[in-house]
């Protein structure tokens, strides 16, 4: 499998986001061991460093821990550090920016909130 990479971040930029939405996603849990560097380099036609170093982020945000000869591992409670990390960032910098374009056009929360259902209903 060959991933697509944009030239916009570091290639183990991509990688570590891309862990850390599967782990948000719950494809990787509590205690789930991460592919190790080889599998991921080899899968991805990465350099094995470019896959450390994304590992290595992962480790040092607390994460992820090193289990000597065993691999990596998600920690106890990613998950929720994760989410409650992209809570605070949706509201400081994603929410004020969307009640900035609300306001400017002219738009009223509660058909905001109405239109959400109806499409919820839809679907």
């Amino acid at each position: 499998m060959i991933a697509q990479w944009n030239d916009s971040q570091p290639i183990y930029w991509q990688l570590k986001e891309r862990t850390i939405a599967m782990i948000l996603e719950g494809t990787l849990t509590e205690g789930d061991a991460l592919p190790s560097v080889r599998t991921v380099a080899s899968d991805f036609q990465l350099n094995p460093i470019t896959v450390s170093k994304s590992y290595q982020t992962l480790v040092d945000e607390g994460l992820v821990e090193k289990r000597r000869g065993l691999g990596m591992f998600v920690c106890t409670g990613a998950q929720q550090k994760l989410v409650d990390s992209e809570r605070q960032k949706f509201l400081n910098d994603e929410w004020p920016a969307m009640v900035n374009r609300i306001r400017n056009l002219g738009l009223d929360v509660e058909e905001l909130l109405q239109s959400a259902v109806e499409k919820e209903d839809q679907s």
